[in-house]
């Protein structure tokens, strides 16, 4: 997401962090691009005026304290906290990198091999979720952001403690994403298990390799019911053949019949090891994927252009408006500022409809991809170029049959990312 700048009503400091333009707002609050005395970037959300009440800063409160039980390399971490100052605030780790769902919307569903890496490495990082007893309750593709270290989790807005009916939220209502809630989430069961964050994974790594998520309506109660209903099943259409099994078990419509997040990494390691790769490859192999500018991959494409191919940049990209490397652009880690799906507090579907025409179900629009450094390449792997996953036509991807490691292309891509670098705005 594109950093806009601040508004002649936006504070140009708060706890300390200096902010220095806009990367997003939610329901709640704002969130700003920050920087510490020190010089470290963050995501800095305040809490709007307009919304600031005692149920409100007991909420903010709440995800405060549960950023302060979290940790991880998966998980964007907290950095600094007021929950009691005039507008309560928290900053966060600032991801410089576009969530899931902005990226497969701008340049399509990723290969297999990439999201069973994605699916290993979240899995693996809510397993250190779990451990603290917490839940994420929110899991979604505006919710994983693509950073250049790998991805990670955000929002822990809605995080529960495992084993708790306790709740913020009014009586006959239940929160989270509609279309990645799990059917016992929908019903309103309390209290939830870890069965939960297995499923809205699975909607996840569906969306990865699809571009859609299980379920599909333009009533919000035609989807509660699609997603409550034993007899509807998941849509797994255009899901790759090896991953149909994986993604049918953890969207399992009774949680017992879920994998937990450990026997998910198991299944998708097996699978990465199936095709010849270490998982630890794969995932770097994610990461150079996510995050290598187009230019680059134009400089590392010689035998495409010696052929008189011309691969074609993407239409979202203009060389005028190139974007830096070391994050002009960069994604909220708190999340509030994604245009994706918004968390809904509904009433529970068990009431009867209100009064007047349906509310349409909230999609992930098309945005800008915010682009990043390039990942580490597998040195240890040989094959690399014969392996590396094929981007798909149509997408906005130049449409490359391999990368070529040569000292040329080494040489050109680092020049690039240090014209780059003089352009970035921190």
């Amino acid at each position: 997401m594109q950093t806009t700048p601040l508004s002649p009503d936006d504070p140009s400091q708060i706890g300390g962090f200096e902010l220095l333009g806009r990367i997003g707002q939610g329901g709640m609050g704002q969130v700003y691009l920050g920087e510490s005395p020190g010089g470290e970037p963050a995501a800095v959300k305040v809490i709007k005026p307009s919304v600031v009440d005692s149920t409100s800063r007991l909420r903010f409160a709440q995800e405060i304290e549960i950023l302060k039980t979290v940790w991880g390399a998966r998980v964007a971490q907290l950095l600094d906290a007021d929950a009691d100052a005039e507008q309560p605030w928290l900053a966060t780790e600032c991801v410089e990198g576009p969530d899931l769902g902005k990226h497969v919307m701008t340049h399509g569903p990723l290969p297999a091999l990439l999201v069973l890496s994605l699916g290993a490495t979240i899995a693996e990082g809510l397993g250190y979720v779990h451990k603290q007893g917490l839940l994420h309750r929110d899991l979604k593709p505006a919710n994983i952001l693509l950073g250049p270290n790998g991805p990670k989790i955000i929002d822990f807005g809605l995080a529960v403690f495992a084993e708790s009916s306790a709740s913020l939220t009014a009586a006959n209502t239940v929160v989270g994403t509609p279309s990645c809630m799990p059917p016992e989430q929908a019903n309103g069961e309390k209290p939830l298990t870890s069965a939960v964050d297995v499923y809205a994974l699975g909607t996840v790594l569906l969306f990865a390799a699809t571009g859609h998520l299980p379920y599909h309506a333009n009533n919000i109660h035609v989807l509660f019911h699609m997603v409550t209903d034993p007899a509807t099943v998941p849509d797994l259409t255009g899901t790759p053949p090896e991953l149909v099994p994986l993604l049918t078990s953890m969207l399992s419509h009774q949680a017992q019949a879920r994998p937990t997040v450990a026997e998910v990494v198991q299944q998708c390691r097996a699978l990465v090891e199936a095709q010849g790769l270490k998982l630890a490859q794969a995932r770097r192999r994610l990461t150079t994927y996510t995050a290598t500018p187009p230019q680059e991959f134009l400089t590392l494409l010689p035998a495409a252009v010696s052929e008189g191919v011309t691969p074609p940049v993407p239409a979202l990209f203009h060389p005028a408006d190139a974007p830096p490397i070391n994050g002009a652009q960069s994604a909220p880690a708190d999340g509030s500022g994604s245009e994706a799906e918004p968390t809904l507090f509904l009433t529970s579907p068990h009431q009867a409809p209100p009064a007047g025409p349906p509310a349409p179900e909230p999609t992930v629009p098309v945005a800008q991809s915010a682009q990043d450094e390039q990942g580490k390449q597998d040195k240890e792997d040989p094959s690399n170029a014969q392996n590396m996953p094929r981007r798909g036509r149509g997408t906005g991807r130049p449409p490359a049959r391999s990368l070529r490691h040569s000292a040329q292309a080494r040489r050109t891509a680092q020049q690039l990312r240090e014209a780059y670098a003089t352009r970035a705005a921190f």
